[in-house]
């Protein structure tokens, strides 16, 4: 698998899973309705962020990661990364290798820690990716997210230092 840096050109591809994800509701805090453009505009970053693909070897885009400074000013040294697994390629570790990559990237930019802001409790596979990979849940906000069929559930905030 090869991560690399995200073009517009992969935009179609990452949009052809995202926007299921997004619509499902059930793993991403953005609105559920979240239209194409609008999401590639928070999806594709600009420097300081850093938008990334994961590919197979016949060229598909399996993933996709973003990653991003998570605070300005004083806690400006704290980065941020968001996830998208194509679910018919979840299991095959796209998501963990789009992770590792995430970490390397913040630490070659100086970033002293990584922070996710909204893990979603109910995701559990994400939940134990994260830990693996030696993310801690420093606090969960009850409630904090509404689930499209489990009502209300946690919203974690995960943390790391590098």
């Amino acid at each position: 698998m090869l991560i690399r840096a995200a073009t517009a050109d992969d935009w179609p591809a990452i949009w052809s899973f995202l926007s299921g994800i997004v619509a499902a509701g059930e793993t991403f805090t953005w609105d559920r309705d979240t239209g194409r453009e609008r999401a590639r505009e928070m999806w594709l970053l600009s420097p300081p962020g850093h938008t990334v693909v994961a590919v197979d070897a016949d060229g598909t885009v399996t993933g996709s990661a973003k990653m991003n400074p998570n605070h300005m000013g004083g806690a400006s040294h704290i980065s941020s990364a968001s996830f998208m697994v194509d679910p018919g390629r979840s299991g095959r570790g796209v998501g963990r290798a789009l992770g590792e990559y995430a970490l390397e990237w913040a630490r070659a930019q100086g970033y002293r820690a990584m922070q996710f802001n909204a893990v979603v409790e109910t995701n559990t596979r994400a939940v134990a990716l994260w830990t693996s990979l030696g993310f801690e849940v420093m606090a969960t906000l009850p409630e904090g997210f509404e689930h499209p069929t489990r009502g209300f559930v946690g919203l974690h905030i995960m943390y790391r230092l590098l």
